[in-house]
């Protein structure tokens, strides 16, 4: 049964709920609210992390749904942000998730690229965590950073 009656939309909103879904799964929360603010925050730390080219090739992997979300706010003019230390990363994450949500920033941003390397193509990954600074290499997968 379609919900939107587009194929597109139906596409994109059953492919953003796979993502929602697995960040949930990863951070072990079952509210979905939650698993969504993560994955907004941590998207928007990473397209502010990267140059305007890459942000956008990296938007060109996202559902349309997501990627909409992903673009929501961005400036590119004034990217890339260089975070180069992954508190100030994180940081990033709080100061828009604006609410104590009672899961650690650095569990929230791993759980997020955990999601990001099943989703995304391996090439695309592996160029974002050769470009990001090591200390938030730390943060993706072992196997995404052995890439």
């Amino acid at each position: 049964m379609s919900i939107t009656g587009l194929a597109a939309f139906d596409k994109t909103v059953h492919e953003t709920n796979a993502w929602i879904s697995a960040v949930a799964d990863q951070l072990g929360v079952g509210e979905r609210e939650l698993a969504f603010k993560a994955l907004r925050t941590t998207l928007h730390a990473l397209r502010d992390q990267l140059g305007a080219n890459t942000a956008a090739h990296l938007g060109d992997q996202l559902p349309i749904l997501l990627r909409g979300v992903y673009y929501e706010g961005w400036h590119p003019d004034s990217t890339p942000a260089r975070l180069r230390h992954k508190e100030a990363f994180l940081q990033r994450i709080r100061s828009e998730f604006q609410a104590g949500f009672g899961l650690g920033l650095e569990r929230v941003a791993q759980a997020v690229f955990a999601v990001m390397w099943e989703k995304v193509e391996p090439g695309e990954v592996a160029k974002l965590t050769r470009m990001m600074p090591e200390e938030l290499r730390d943060l993706w997968p072992r196997v995404a950073r052995d890439d």
